[in-house]
């Protein structure tokens, strides 16, 4: 089955677009894959304008976005690994789509036993409780 990940950064990118507003990219420079220009990565992270008028080129390459942009005048070929997003929204309300920040740790949640004794072991089903 194909991630889902790639669809809902393309939409939520189309429906910015669609609606006069501007998309953006969180990503996590962090990790050793992502090409990214480093002076404008703040706390391991960075803020990608991706708007067609903003980039050029823009694509999925196997697992990676790939397109060019321009950095201080300068234009960078960027790979971002569909790993390193972490979120995408429209610059002006904010409305969008985020993404863990460690894929590992949503599969690995079911091995986790919860600390709070009022939260159920996921995937127990629903769970009702009397609040007075």
């Amino acid at each position: 089955m194909t991630p889902i990940k790639p669809f809902l950064i393309d939409a939520v990118r189309n429906w910015a677009v669609d609606n006069g507003l501007t998309p953006q990219l969180v990503v996590d420079a962090s990790l050793p894959s992502v090409n990214v220009p480093r002076d404008f990565v703040d706390n391991d992270r960075i803020v990608l304008n991706v708007h067609p008028r903003a980039v050029h080129g823009y694509g999925l390459n196997g697992d990676c976005l790939v397109f060019s942009a321009r950095f201080a005048g300068h234009s960078r070929t960027l790979e971002i690994p569909l790993t390193a997003v972490r979120a995408v929204y429209a610059r002006e309300n904010g409305q969008g789509v985020s993404f863990p920040d460690d894929p590992r740790k949503t599969s690995s949640l079911a091995d986790e036993t919860p600390t709070d004794p009022d939260c159920p072991p996921p995937g127990s089903g629903p769970r009702l409780r009397i609040v007075k």
